[in-house]
C-alpha cells in the first residue's frame, strides 16, 4: 500500500514515474479520514491547499524539471510551527484564528524539497507539556490502542506516522516531544543537535532547549528530512552552519567497534520493568553488531530542579502578560505553570542557569569514553489518555516529571538523541531505546539508529487501527 511506503520509497517512484504525487496525497487523505475519528492526530487538514501543491509537483515531473529529494511526499507539520496561509494555533485558543504570512524556517525548507504539506498535528498548548490534549483540539489517543496516551508533545505527529497518514511529520521537543511520542507510538524521532535545525521559536517558552526534528517510520526517512531542514540561518543567531556531507549517507556507516554504554536508569531513575526488559535486549544487540557494549551508572543526580526553574521562568516571562484576562481560555494546568515560573527570582533562574553549565560538563566528561549512550527513552509504557501521568514507577515514589527522567536532560545539552523502537511488550505495547551522542555527532546517532533497525527491524508491525 501507498501509504506505508517510506518517503524514500514514494520520491523515487515519482521520480520514475510510476506514482504521482496526487495519488500518494489521496491515499494518505483516505487513510487520514478513516483513522483521524479514532486518534484525533489532526488539528487541520489542509485538502485544497495540498491538491494544488501535489498538482504542481507532477506538472514539474512531466516538464522534466529538477526535483527535489523529498519530491512529492506528503508531509504534516506540528502545530506549534508557523505555516504560510495555513491557521496555527500553538494548541491555545489563545491563536485559534492565527494564521501567519511565514513559514518556519524548516518548513520552508521542506516545500523547496518538493513535499507536499497535507495537514497541521495536534499538541498541548504551547507544547508545554509531554502529553497531547489541549482546550481547542481535545486529547490525541494512541493508535495501538486508542484508550491510552502517545505522549506529547508532538503526540499528533508520532500518531500519524504510526497509524500511515504520511511518512514524514515535522515536530518539535522541548524536554522530550520529539522522542517520547515516538517511544508510545512505535516510531522513529530524532532530536538534533541544539542549532542544527534553524528555529525562531514562534511560541515561547523553550528558549535554550527546544529542537525541530523528524519523526519517520524509518532512520533513512530522518536522515532525508535532516539533509533537507538542517544548516545555519542568519535569522536564528544559535544555528549551526551545515555540516559536510549527507546524514543519509552516515547511515551507511560502519558501527564495528563503537564504544557504547548501556545506562538502565542513568543512576538516579525508576524504571517500569516491562520497559527496563525489552531494553535490555534492545541495547544486547549492540554487541551483535561488534560494538563495545558496557553497563554504567554514571553516577549523575537528577537535574529536574534546574530544568523545571528554568522552563517555569521562561513561560511566565513569554506568557504572564495575557494574565489573569486570558485564563479562562487556557489549560488550567498551564496557568499553573506560568504563576509557578512568577515566584523564580532572577537569583533562581541564573542558578538553575548555572546548574545546567554543571550537568553539561558531567555529560561531556563521561562521553569522553563513549560514542553514544543508550538508556529507555521513557521510564513507563504508555498510559490512560484522560490520566495524569504515573507518580508511583516501580514501587517507587516518583517526582513530576519521573515517568520522564532521560529525555529533558538531552534537550540541556543540546547533544543529539533519537528514540528507535526497541521492540513491544507481551500485550502489543511499544517501547522506545533512546540513543544518545556527543555534542553535534548527529551522524552518529544516525549510523547506530540504522544499524540497529538493520538488526531489528519495526517497520512492518502496524497498528491494528
Amino acid at each position: 500500500m501507498v501509504t506505508w511506503r517510506s518517503a524514500l520509497e514514494l520520491a523515487d517512484l515519482v521520480r520514475r514515474k510510476e506514482v504521482k504525487p496526487l495519488e500518494i496525497l489521496d491515499a494518505v487523505l483516505a487513510r487520514l479520514e478513516a483513522v483521524n475519528p479514532t486518534i484525533n492526530a489532526f488539528c487541520l487538514v489542509a485538502v485544497d491547499a495540498a491538491r494544488a501543491a501535489a498538482r504542481e509537483a507532477e506538472i514539474a515531473v512531466m516538464k522534466g524539471e529538477p526535483l527535489g529529494p523529498l519530491h512529492g511526499v506528503p508531509v504534516s507539520i506540528k502545530d506549534i510551527l508557523p505555516t504560510r496561509g495555513l491557521t496555527t494555533t500553538g494548541g491555545s485558543r489563545l491563536f485559534e484564528d492565527f494564521v501567519p504570512d511565514h513559514d518556519a524556517l524548516a518548513v520552508g525548507r521542506l516545500k523547496a524539497a518538493g513535499t507536499v504539506l497535507f495537514g497541521k498535528t495536534n499538541t498541548s498548548e504551547f507544547s508545554y507539556k509531554a502529553l497531547t490534549d489541549n482546550p481547542l483540539f481535545g486529547v490525541t489517543r494512541n493508535p495501538w490502542d486508542p484508550a491510552l496516551t502517545p505522549g506529547g508533545s508532538s503526540g499528533g505527529a508520532a500518531a500519524a506516522v504510526a497509524s500511515g497518514v504520511g511518512p514524514v511529520a515535522l515536530g518539535t521537543d522541548g524536554g522530550g516531544s520529539i522522542r517520547i511520542p515516538a517511544a508510545f507510538c512505535g516510531v522513529y524521532g530524532f532530536k538534533p543537535s541544539f542549532g542544527r535545525v534553524p528555529d525562531r521559536a514562534a511560541f515561547g517558552g523553550f528558549e535554550r532547549v527546544g529542537h525541530v526534528g523528524p519523526i519517520t517510520r524509518t532512520v533513512r526517512d530522518a536522515a532525508a528530512v535532516l539533509d533537507v531542514i538542517a544548516g545555519g540561518d542568519d535569522r536564528d543567531r544559535g544555528s549551526l552552519p551545515r555540516e559536510g556531507g549527507s546524514y543519509l549517507e552516515a547511515c551507511d556507516a560502519d558501527v564495528k567497534g563503537l564504544n557504547v554504554a548501556w545506562a538502565p536508569d542513568l543512576g538516579y531513575a525508576a524504571v517500569d520493568p516491562r520497559v527496563l526488559a525489552v531494553c535490555e535486549n534492545a541495547a544486547g544487540a549492540f554487541e551483535a553488531l561488534d560494538c563495545h557494549v558496557e553497563v554504567v551508572n554514571p553516577g549523575w543526580e537528577s537535574p529536574e530542579e534546574f530544568f523545571t526553574t528554568m522552563i517555569a521562568a521562561q513561560f511566565y516571562a513569554a506568557w504572564s502578560d495575557r494574565l489573569p484576562d486570558a485564563e479562562p481560555l487556557m489549560d488550567p494546568s498551564l496557568v499553573r505553570f506560568i504563576r509557578r515560573g512568577g515566584a523564580v527570582s532572577a537569583r533562581d533562574y541564573l542558578r538553575a542557569v548555572a546548574g545546567v553549565e554543571e550537568y553539561w560538563a558531567e555529560v561531556q566528561t563521561f562521553l569522553e569514553r563513549f560514542d553514544v549512550l543508550l538508556m529507555p527513552t521513557a521510564a513507563v509504557l504508555p498510559f490512560a489518555a484522560d490520566a495524569l501521568p504515573p507518580r508511583e514507577i516501580a514501587g517507587q515514589e516518583v517526582s513530576v516529571l519521573g515517568w520522564m527522567p532521560f529525555t529533558y536532560p538531552f534537550n540541556m545539552t543540546g547533544q543529539p538523541a533519537a528514540s528507535v523502537p526497541a521492540g513491544w511488550t507481551d500485550d502489543g505495547l511499544p517501547v522506545g531505546l533512546q540513543i544518545v551522542g556527543r555534542r553535534r555527532a548527529d551522524g552518529t546517532v544516525l549510523a547506530a539508529s540504522a544499524a540497529f533497525e538493520a538488526a531489528s527491524p519495526w517497520r512492518d508491525r502496524r497498528p491494528g487501527l
